[in-house]
C-alpha cells in the first residue's frame, strides 16, 4: 500500500470546495453499507442453514425409512439415518458459525466508524474555520477596495477645487483626503492580516486534509481486505460443509458396499421359514365310496355331517321271521 492515491487525487482549485473530501466520504459510506449488506446476508444464510438443519433433523429422527428392513441392508439404513442426522447437525453448527462471522463484521464496521468519527470532527472544524475566515477576508477586501475608492475620490476632489473654492473649503477637502488615506491604509492592513490568517488556516486545512486522506485510504484498504477475507472464509466454510457432508455420505456408501443381497435373503429365510414340505395334491373322493380314497396326507379328517352315511347291512336273511318283505308283509310280534 502506497498511501498516496487519496491525498494526491482529491483536491479542487476552489478554496471553499469540499468536493474531493465529500467524494471520499461518500465512498467510505458506500463501503460501510456494503459491509452491512454482507453482514445481513450472512445472518439470513445462517437462518436458512439453521432451518434446513432442524428440518433435516426432524426428517431423520421422525420419518420412517425402511424400518422393517433386516440384516445387512438394515445396518446400511441405520448408518444412512445416522449420517443424515450428522449432516443436519453440521448445518446447524454452520448457522452458528455464520452468525459469529456476521458479528465480527459488525464489530469491524463499528470500529471503523469510531475511527472515522475522530477524523471527520477535525475536518468539519477546519472546513468551518476556513469558510468563516474566507468570508471575513472577502469582507475585509471589499472594505479595503471601498476605502481606496474613497481616497481616490478625495484626491480628485482636491485637484478639481484647486482654483474654485476658497481656502476654508480646500482645508476641508484636505482633511477629508487625509482621513480617507488613513482609512485606506487601515483597511489595507486589516485586509492583509485577514489574508495572512486565511493562508494559515488554509495550510492547516490542507495538512488535515492530507492526514484525513491517509487515514481514509488506510481504512478503505483495511475494509476491502477484511471484506475479501470474510467472503473467502465464507465460501471455504460452505466448501467444508460440502466436504464434511460428502464424508458422511461416504460412510453410507461404504455401508451399502457391505450389504449382501444373498445374506439378507438367507437371513430372512432362516428367521421366517415355515417348512419344507409342500401340500399334497387334492385327490378325487367318490361320493358313495369314500373309504376307497383316503384323505390326502397332512389333511385333517373328520366327520362330514353334510354327507349321507353308508347303507345299512341287514341283520337277518330273507327267510328270517324277524325280516319281512314288501310283497310278503308280516308282523313281528313282541
Amino acid at each position: 500500500m502506497t498511501g498516496s492515491l487519496f491525498k494526491t487525487n482529491f483536491w479542487s482549485p476552489d478554496i471553499l470546495s469540499t468536493v474531493g473530501y465529500d467524494s471520499i466520504i461518500q465512498h467510505l459510506n458506500n463501503g460501510r453499507k456494503n459491509c452491512k449488506e454482507f453482514e445481513d446476508f450472512l445472518k439470513e444464510r445462517a437462518s436458512i442453514e439453521e432451518k434446513y438443519g432442524k428440518d433435516l433433523l426432524n426428517l431423520s429422527r421422525k420419518k420412517p425409512c425402511g424400518q422393517s428392513e433386516i440384516n445387512t441392508l438394515k445396518r446400511a439404513l441405520d448408518v444412512f439415518k445416522q449420517q443424515v442426522d450428522n449432516v443436519a447437525q453440521c448445518h446447524i453448527q454452520l448457522a452458528q458459525t455464520l452468525r459469529e462471522e456476521a458479528r465480527k463484521i459488525e464489530e469491524f464496521r463499528e470500529k471503523q466508524k469510531l475511527q472515522r468519527k475522530k477524523t471527520e470532527l477535525v475536518m468539519d472544524a477546519v472546513h468551518k474555520q476556513k469558510s468563516l475566515q474566507f468570508k471575513k477576508t472577502m469582507d475585509a477586501k471589499k472594505n479595503y477596495e471601498q476605502k481606496c475608492r474613497d481616497k481616490d475620490d478625495a484626491e480628485q476632489a482636491v485637484h478639481r477645487s484647486a482654483n474654485v473654492v476658497n481656502s476654508k473649503q480646500q482645508e476641508k477637502l484636505f482633511v477629508k483626503l487625509a482621513t480617507s488615506k488613513t482609512a485606506a491604509e487601515d483597511s489595507d492592513k486589516a485586509y492583509i492580516q485577514h489574508i495572512n490568517t486565511l493562508d494559515k488556516i488554509r495550510e492547516e486545512w490542507q495538512s488535515e486534509h492530507i492526514k484525513a486522506c491517509e487515514v481514509f485510504e488506510a481504512q478503505e484498504y483495511a475494509r476491502i481486505n477484511f471484506f475479501r477475507n470474510a467472503l473467502w472464509l465464507h465460501v471455504n466454510q460452505l466448501s467444508k460443509q460440502c466436504v464434511t457432508s460428502d464424508d458422511m455420505y461416504e460412510q453410507v456408501r461404504k455401508s451399502l458396499e457391505m450389504c449382501s443381497i444373498e445374506k439378507d435373503i438367507e437371513y430372512f429365510v432362516n428367521q421366517r421359514k415355515t417348512g419344507q414340505t409342500p401340500p399334497a395334491p387334492i385327490m378325487y373322493e367318490n361320493f358313495y365310496c369314500p373309504q376307497k380314497n383316503a384323505a390326502p396326507p397332512g389333511k385333517a379328517t373328520g366327520t362330514n355331517l353334510a354327507r349321507r352315511g353308508p347303507l345299512p347291512v341287514p341283520k337277518g336273511l330273507p327267510d328270517d321271521p324277524d325280516y319281512s318283505l314288501v310283497d310278503n308283509y308280516s308282523l313281528i310280534y313282541q
